[in-house]
């Protein structure tokens, strides 16, 4: 239930405040007293054991606020979809998804503008200037290969269209999940256009298992052999990598060329309406936090997104040397905000999807 502008209870002797509505002398909602927020999230963040970095930030965040996450999962579209449907009956406090559905949902009314405390610290590059949302976990787009069962790493598109990769390959849906969108952004850089990148993506398709709503849900299968390569991003992968041991991560190559990746960071937003909106703003001023912030590395095997943190633990050291030597471009976010169903639509025309 929404916050209720009427006065506050304690100000007006005499009333009676009923559970769910309150009478014509005023008083505040009841949900806006409830100690609990709801975050709709793409998958990546959560840990396949408990142990991810959204598990110990909302455990942390809990014990210091006796606020109660409630947490929803899924597809960065699919939540925002999910997001616009509740438009009317808002349930969401708090929205986190990889961009372009970040910017989407801006576009869709569905954010609300607030800076959290912290956010000076976010390079301009990775918010919003007018405050409607802020990234919290910094992270990059990649690809993965099962480590036993393939001889030698791979390096290039190109290699995937060999036939030991029938069947055998598998990315997320572009348009539904961020990483899957992903795949077009990469491809139509790398191959020098949109008629260029589907072309290459339609003869993919001859190796290709199908379309995945869920970029999480990848990994297993590779790690365990069903797949042999399929598409993700550095900070879920190398988490995940920790209890998959023949997870590698890799970042293809047009043929001649130099791996490349792009930053795909987690942003977060608060949602406009939202029914516990002040505890949406604490979460997210908790999720900038310092500690937070280094734990970011050190538990969620991601990047800071704050410029004055600088991790030192095993897991940055880890990361910089995965990094290394990968040429790193700038998407051009507003060009793909603005055309993302056009490109979609030409995936599926190309893939038969």
């Amino acid at each position: 239930m929404r916050k209720n502008h009427l006065k506050p209870i304690a100000a007006v002797t005499g009333c009676l405040a009923l559970a769910a509505t309150l009478s014509a002398c005023g008083g505040s909602s009841a949900a806006s007293d409830e100690k609990i927020v709801t975050v709709y999230s793409a998958d990546g963040l959560k840990g396949e054991n408990g142990d991810g970095w959204y598990d110990k930030v909302f455990k942390d965040f809990e014990k210091k606020t006796g606020i109660k996450v409630k947490y929803v999962e899924g597809g960065s579209g699919e939540m925002v979809q999910r997001a616009v449907r509740e438009k009317s009956n808002t349930q969401a406090d708090v929205l986190v998804t990889l961009p372009p559905f970040i910017q989407q949902a801006d576009s869709k009314g569905l954010l609300a503008a607030y800076a959290p405390a912290g956010s000076d610290k976010v390079d301009g590059a990775d918010k919003a200037s007018d405050a409607k949302w802020t990234s919290v976990v910094n992270n990059y787009f990649g690809f993965i290969h099962n480590k036993k069962e393939l001889k030698s790493v791979p390096t290039t598109w190109e290699e995937l269209l060999d036939g030991k990769f029938k069947n055998k390959i598998q990315y997320s849906t572009p348009g539904v999940a961020g990483d899957g969108t992903a795949v077009l952004i990469k491809a139509m850089h790398d191959f020098g256009g949109k008629e260029q990148a589907m072309e290459y993506l339609k003869k993919l398709q001859a190796n290709n298992v199908g379309p995945s709503a869920s970029t999480g849900k990848l990994a297993p299968k590779v790690d365990k052999g069903e797949l042999l390569a399929a598409n993700g991003d550095v900070q879920m992968n190398y988490a995940q990598s920790k209890d998959m041991p023949n997870l590698g991560i890799w970042f293809p190559a047009k043929e001649g060329g130099k791996p490349t990746t792009f930053a795909l960071p987690y942003a977060a937003g608060l949602v406009d309406k939202a029914p516990h909106s002040a505890n949406g703003k604490k979460l997210l001023d908790f999720m900038l936090s310092e500690q937070a912030q280094k734990d970011v590395s050190a538990v969620g095997g991601g990047f800071s997104a704050r410029k004055d943190v600088e991790a030192t633990d095993a897991n940055a050291i880890g990361l910089a040397k995965l990094m290394d030597g990968v040429e790193i471009f700038q998407p051009d976010w507003s060009d793909i905000g603005t055309h993302l169903d056009t490109y979609v639509e030409a995936w599926k025309s190309a893939t038969g999807s």
